[in-house]
């Protein structure tokens, strides 16, 4: 009965996944845009999204929180012309949304210290203002399908054809090798039942357990998968992981984020700052050749990355020190 269930959920999950998909052209013109224009480019989208992975593990949350973050991210980036002065407040927004959805009431961090620690510079009514409008753009409410959920689900079959796959088969390593490849914007365009898939086939071809191959053969054909779409993004998901390899991410249990704060980075953090309100300015939206959608007002943040902001405190760097040496190879942390 429970092998029948998860059949059910996958199914019903598959057929609502392509609701919760950034739209493709806007993809498109964030992979066009010009570095430094006035339009969100793709590294600096990776880049924040590598400062989401940071403070997601500075403050404990989950998986969950991190990939929800970056989904909504994604899809309101895809749909209204954001400038790089607002990536900040529309990113931390969506990890404000993501953590409220996910995470226990007890372990939320309040709106001011997830700012302050964020290094922004605007004020927690900006923060509440740009979550309403994102959550009145993307129709959002409680709940999103992604590569994390069916990742989860594919698990939860594996494991019932068996006691030992727990062994066999790690949540934590898979979960961390998703969040590398969440931290490029070309795995926004993959599905994520497909590319959920890709990672586990990836993962049992290292550990060889021919049975396995077999459940992941059974899930493709559950879904009706394409091999040839699961071969392409099989060939990126190994490209991307080859990549992201290194000593500190070859263990799925590596030791969480160590944070180096100088003197002067704490007072600031532990100090009362004063953030004048910021006015809200016109934002434009893509127009008709670029997006469907209406144009909305977005507050102004006159914010950086805080990737990009690295290396400017001399006493230390606030961020590990990985992310100072390969500012797009961050590790499999969880």
């Amino acid at each position: 009965m429970d092998a029948v269930r998860l059949k059910k959920e996958l199914k019903l999950n598959y057929e609502q996944e392509a609701n919760y998909l950034p739209k493709e052209a806007g993809l498109k013109l964030i992979e066009s845009a010009v570095e430094g224009g006035s339009r969100i480019s793709a590294k600096c989208r990776d880049a924040k999204v590598e400062d989401l992975w940071s403070l997601t593990s500075f403050f404990g949350y989950s998986t969950q929180t991190f990939v929800l973050a970056v989904n909504l991210l994604d899809r309101f980036l895809a749909m209204i012309k954001v400038q790089p002065k607002h990536l900040a407040c529309v990113s931390l927004s969506c990890l404000h949304m993501a953590a409220k959805v996910t995470e226990e009431e007890c372990n939320l961090t309040p709106t001011d210290e997830l700012i302050r620690i964020g290094q922004c510079r605007f004020t927690v009514s900006d923060l509440c203002r740009m979550e309403k409008i994102i959550a009145d753009k993307l129709h959002f409410k409680s709940k999103a399908v992604t590569a994390l959920t069916f990742l989860h689900l594919y698990l939860q079959i594996a494991l019932s054809h068996a006691t030992d796959r727990k062994e066999i088969l790690n949540p934590e390593k898979l979960e961390a090798q998703l969040k590398a490849c969440l931290c490029r914007i070309s795995f926004s365009r993959a599905k994520p039942s497909v590319l959920a898939l890709s990672l586990l086939k990836q993962e049992i071809k290292a550990v060889q357990p021919e049975d396995m191959l077999e459940i992941a053969s059974h899930i493709q054909r559950h879904l009706k998968i394409p091999e040839g779409e699961l071969v392409l993004w099989s060939e990126r998901v190994a490209r991307c992981l080859s990549d992201y390899a290194s000593p500190e991410c070859s263990k799925p249990n590596h030791r969480k984020l160590q944070w180096i704060v100088s003197r002067r980075t704490a007072q600031t953090l532990h100090s009362h700052r004063s953030v004048p309100e910021l006015p809200t300015i016109p934002e434009d939206c893509w127009d008709e050749s670029e997006s469907e959608d209406s144009c909305e007002d977005l507050m102004s943040s006159g914010e950086e990355s805080l990737s990009s902001s690295l290396g400017s405190d001399a006493e230390g760097p606030f961020f590990p020190l990985h992310l100072c040496l390969q500012k797009h190879r961050p590790y499999f942390s969880t």
